[in-house]
């Protein structure tokens, strides 16, 4: 059963939805994978620190964090992952890793990546590694009032940044002097 709270809310709301059992699915891609979603449908709950202030980051399962720009959006000096410890006293009822994309309902701001309210219907962690929510997006945005950005983010295959390609083609340098020794390539 989902987070009590949460389901009390959303019948509250009117809202319909669909709640679904499935094996442990302790990322979210494995979640799209269980339930047989495309992984930009299904939501990745990510808890930040932001300013001091804890706030979640809700975002496309197959999308990464590009650190340095979701900090010029969010025009912060200080944005990290939360540790684990200082936010599972907020999610009672939920097993960490599991928290849903509701942080209006544990005094959270909700930040979402723009890509998620392209899609008519999402998919998420109802608190549990083994039960799931899909209602229509629109209910969601509706709900939750995030606050949308649309930088911060990095969508699969997206090409490298001109710098980083750059730096990866230039780790087979050779000395320039005969006796000088050869540069050890650098990882990213």
């Amino acid at each position: 059963m989902p987070v009590q709270q949460l389901k009390e809310f959303l019948d509250s709301a009117g809202t319909e939805y669909m709640c679904l059992s499935h094996p442990p699915a302790f990322t979210a891609q494995e979640l799209a994978h269980h339930v047989q979603i495309a992984g930009d449908q299904v939501i990745k709950t990510v808890i930040l620190e932001l300013d001091g202030k804890m706030a979640m980051l809700v975002m496309p399962a197959t999308w990464r964090i590009r650190w340095d720009r979701l900090t010029k959006v969010l025009e912060t000096d200080f944005v990290q992952l939360a540790d684990e410890q200082e936010f599972e006293a907020r999610f009672p009822d939920c097993e960490v890793g599991a928290m849903p994309p509701f942080g209006n309902l544990f005094n959270m701001t909700v930040y979402c990546s723009e890509a998620l309210t392209s899609q008519p219907e999402l998919a998420f962690a109802a608190g549990s590694h083994t039960e799931s929510i899909h209602m229509k997006t629109v209910d969601f945005l509706r709900l939750v009032q995030p606050m949308v950005i649309n930088q911060g983010f990095i969508k699969p295959g997206a090409q490298k940044p001109a710098w980083l390609a750059k730096r990866r083609s230039n780790r087979n340098l050779t000395p320039i002097h005969p006796d000088a020794p050869a540069l050890e390539p650098v990882h990213y």
